[in-house]
């Protein structure tokens, strides 16, 4: 059962889990990525886009309020912290930014969530790209921060995000991945009831023509 009731927080509130949504708080882990990674200034995959995984991961929480319980939503919201961490920023493989961040979460991780420890590096495995495993065929947490980190280009910060940042990181030009935008979105396919709420079919075309308008004024 879910309940579509969601009240976004600030960071601030979201990290003292200051509504008690979740176990704990996320004062220690927050103050790591701040402080320890390394990747806070990329282009893309910056402090920006970790805290925009893990507030989402949030705003998920509270629509599956009902399903989701408190420890789970504690590990839901540490592997959004870290899912990232210590990033290249580069082209290569993303199973070796993985391998970082799995080492970031294995060094830093609290005792209390010790024991809990596996299920952090799965949520952190599923945002691997290109997927190994369908979404649909993803637990519901693994579904919430695959979904999260997929929306980056919804977000009203995309060009900075996506288009020059990504242009950054991939060694493209930004043109070549604003044009790139209208097929990134065709085929983009969420897993969960919580995204299509937050980013229905309609949102996802007014973006494509909100990209090829701008293509049209580059090129006038």
């Amino acid at each position: 059962m879910t309940q579509n009731t969601s009240m976004r927080g600030t960071l601030d509130q979201i990290i003292t889990n200051a509504s008690g949504l979740y176990e704990g708080n996320l004062i220690p882990y927050f103050q790591i990525v701040f402080y320890k990674a390394k990747n806070v200034n990329h282009p893309y995959h910056n402090f920006r886009h970790m805290m925009h995984v893990t507030y989402l991961c949030h705003d998920a929480c509270q629509f599956y309020a009902n399903t989701l319980n408190k420890r789970q939503m504690r590990t839901l919201l540490i592997a959004a912290l870290f899912h990232d961490f210590d990033h290249r920023g580069t082209l290569g493989e993303d199973s070796l930014n993985i391998l970082l961040a799995i080492r970031g979460i294995e060094k830093y991780v609290l005792p209390d969530d010790k024991p809990y420890l596996a299920d952090i590096i799965d949520l952190i495995q599923a945002t691997e790209y290109p997927y190994k495993t369908a979404s649909s065929d993803l637990p519901l947490s693994q579904q919430i921060i695959r979904d999260a980190d997929l929306s980056q280009s919804l977000n009203s910060a995309w060009i900075q995000q996506v288009v020059f940042g990504l242009s950054v990181e991939k060694q493209k030009k930004p043109l070549e991945i604003l044009k790139s935008q209208r097929d990134f979105h065709q085929s983009l396919k969420f897993a969960t009831e919580w995204a299509h709420t937050l980013w229905p079919h309609e949102l996802i075309e007014a973006k494509m023509d909100e990209a090829a308008n701008l293509l049209k004024i580059l090129e006038m």
